[in-house]
């Protein structure tokens, strides 16, 4: 193109100078000799032939040009129903048109196509923010949870469902759960598996699993993840009810023991009433003798009503406590007194000691009065004829704390039940034959020591030896007196 160019300038050229020779010559000649006007002559010739040659290049070079402008008018142009070209400003405008319309439906395209990309980008970072969400609940509950895909490859487990099968979840994710979990968790893959292949929305099933503490019971819920109609996946959450199946049984206990107890009493009160309407005592002896024994099982039928409502509301909170200062061994000669008459029925001793100069709690004084009773009267009942009952109050001035103890030297409690005489309705199956008891009486105390006023109970025993109960108070704040 450049060299195409540089002969056109040539041309031009060429033809600018001989034209310029050809009108110098003319005048020239008319004033030189007749040698001279020959030469000139010859100059104009050649001139003019140099000249043509360059009109001529130059007329094919604007020839090919005008070709070329054809040629792209041809192609903006459009055509006629006899294909005859149609070369103008209309065609040209009409091309412009049509390329503006093209270029502006292709931007916009770009434009929804850019607009669809963010959006995209923007769903999806969404949904990996909401899978990131789901994950951390997942991993931060307490239930167990395992997923496992089509072919029962693991997915996802949080860390209660590692610790509970004994495996990494990170180094056993992709890998078959029946070869990362122990032989005595295959029952779990089976119910998984078989969970996959009836396709069932959800089956619910109670496991065994043996842990380091022990042995714990979980509510296993196994669902199916559905893809269409396919099934992708399975999800199985283990929830640990323990606690609660042995809340449960207590509470079945509780009623059985309470049925039982209040039979007891209701059956003789029965019994004997009775036996009363029906004329069986014919004497006044014998009468009041059956009066006694009615009286003795509604005193009996009373008490353990009363400690069943106590514990009741103790360990609801609704208990009604009033706490002031107290001295303990005001309460424990009061209480004394009140069991000497028992004691010696059956020839047993009950002592106590000198007071200590200060020994008040801030406590509820009925209910610190009851705990008294209670320990006095266990002392005494499980204590043969002859025996000894010792209660003593200790002050421990750097705990700041006051220690009643009640020692006996009853029958004494196997090593292995030591730790459940507190519990409710426990009672020592080798004593149970010494003294009848609701088994109330001990949780009662401890209830009220330890839940009302914040105190600790404690126990030793030997067997035929004896047993010491007691219990531990803070001491109230020592007021200064006052000098009027």
């Amino acid at each position: 193109m450049r060299r195409q160019r540089s002969l056109v300038w040539a041309a031009t050229a060429l033809v600018i100078i001989s034209l310029g020779v050809a009108a110098l010559a003319g005048p020239y000649n008319s004033g030189i000799g007749e040698g001279w006007r020959s030469e000139w002559a010859a100059v104009r010739l050649i001139a003019g032939c140099i000249g043509a040659v360059g009109v001529a290049f130059l007329g094919l070079t604007y020839h090919r040009l005008a070709g070329a402008v054809m040629s792209i008018a041809r192609q903006l142009g459009s055509h006629d129903p006899q294909h005859r070209v149609v070369v103008g400003l209309p065609a040209i405008e009409e091309a412009a048109t049509t390329i503006s319309k093209t270029v502006r439906a292709k931007n916009d395209l770009v434009a929804r196509l850019e607009s669809e990309l963010r959006d995209s980008r923007l769903q999806s970072r969404l949904d990996e923010r909401r899978q990131r969400h789901t994950e951390a609940i997942i991993y931060s509950l307490r239930d167990a949870v395992v997923v496992v895909d089509e072919a029962d490859r693991l997915l996802m487990a949080n860390e209660a469902a590692a610790s509970l099968f004994g495996f990494d979840a990170q180094v056993a994710q992709g890998q078959p759960l029946a070869q990362v979990t122990a032989e005595e968790h295959q029952d779990f893959v089976h119910l998984l598996q078989q969970s996959r292949r009836s396709a069932v929305e959800a089956t619910r099933r109670e496991m065994d699993f043996v842990r380091p503490d022990g042995p714990h019971t979980f509510d296993t819920i196994v669902s199916c993840v559905t893809e269409g109609e396919t099934v992708s996946g399975v999800v199985a959450v283990l929830h640990d009810i323990t606690r609660e199946k042995e809340i449960s049984q207590m509470k079945n206990d509780f009623v059985s023991h309470v049925s039982h107890e209040l039979k007891t009493p209701l059956a003789s009160i029965t019994a004997y009433s009775e036996m009363l309407v029906d004329g069986e005592a014919d004497d006044e002896q014998t009468r009041k003798q059956f009066y006694a024994v009615i009286q003795t099982q509604a005193e009996r039928l009373n008490r353990l009503i009363e400690d069943i409502l106590n514990v009741s509301r103790i360990e609801s909170g609704l208990i009604k406590v009033h706490k002031e200062p107290v001295s303990l061994a005001i309460l424990i000669e009061q209480q004394m007194q009140m069991i000497k008459g028992f004691a010696e029925e059956k020839n047993i001793t009950v002592t106590g000691q000198t007071p200590i100069i200060f020994d008040q709690v801030h406590a509820d004084k009925d209910m610190i009065s009851q705990v008294i009773v209670n320990l006095l009267s266990n002392a005494v009942k499980y204590t043969p004829a002859g025996g000894q009952v010792k209660i003593e109050t200790q002050v421990d001035e750097n705990e700041r704390l006051a220690r009643v103890t009640v020692q006996d030297t009853g029958v004494g409690i196997p090593p292995d039940e030591v730790d459940h005489v507190f519990d409710k309705f426990y009672r020592v199956g080798a004593n149970n034959k010494q003294a009848k008891g609701t088994g109330l009486g001990l949780n009662l105390v401890k209830q009220i020591i330890e839940k009302v006023h914040g105190g600790r109970v404690f126990v030793t025993s030997e067997v035929n030896v004896g047993s010491t109960f007691g219990f531990e108070l803070p001491l109230a704040v020592a007021e200064p007196a006052t000098v009027s």
